[in-house]
């Protein structure tokens, strides 16, 4: 519902902040990390997530695209609510819970508060395959789109296809129709390609 907040930070605390934009002030939860990339910042930019419940609604924020996809992947597993997902992303870098998922780092994964032996098999079984096949990077905020092929492989990456064989396909677009490919041109003969 909502992507991002962009406003005034008025408040700052470990576990939520207040950002205010267009007159209204937006009581967000957030983890260690994202309070720690924040820093003594007047103006700041939260990407959100807004958790429904009967009885709340309850506005999630990260510091990045990255952190906030990761903490997607973490309450898509059975048994982890958005609040356990917040703790292991305060607990651990998100970078950190990723190597550990996806090397099936059992320990690591346990020492989390929370999350106990069947949790963390959990947490492995259904998330490595998916966050094998985004690669290393899935972390690092999206590319500016500066270039055509950039725009190409982050609207591939986006439709669900992992990074490799979107390059590949990409770049055998370029070989087939040329530099001079518009966006949708080059995504149209990459999915043929995929």
């Amino acid at each position: 519902m909502f992507e991002y907040i962009d406003g005034r930070l008025t408040f700052k605390c470990p576990t939520y902040i207040v950002v205010e934009a267009g007159g209204i002030g937006y009581h967000i939860n957030i983890s260690l990390n994202t309070y720690s990339s924040l820093a003594n910042t007047e103006r700041c930019k939260v990407f959100t997530w807004l958790h429904i419940k009967e009885d709340a609604h309850t506005l999630y924020g990260f510091a990045d695209e990255g952190e906030r996809r990761l903490f997607l992947h973490l309450i898509s597993v059975s048994g982890i609510g958005p609040n356990t997902g917040r703790m292991m992303l305060s607990s651990i870098t998100p970078t950190e819970i990723q190597t550990a998922i996806v090397q099936g780092d059992l320990p690591l994964i346990q020492r989390i508060k929370g999350i106990g032996a069947k949790s963390a098999q959990r947490l492995v079984l259904e998330l490595q395959d998916k966050l094998k096949k985004e690669g290393t990077g899935s972390l690092i905020a999206a590319p500016l789109n500066n270039t055509v092929r950039e725009e190409a492989l982050s609207a591939l990456m986006m439709l669900g296809f992992a990074k490799q064989p979107a390059e590949k396909a990409i770049d055998n677009a370029v070989k087939s129709g040329g530099p001079d490919l518009t966006v949708e041109e080059m995504i149209k003969i990459a999915l043929k390609n995929l």
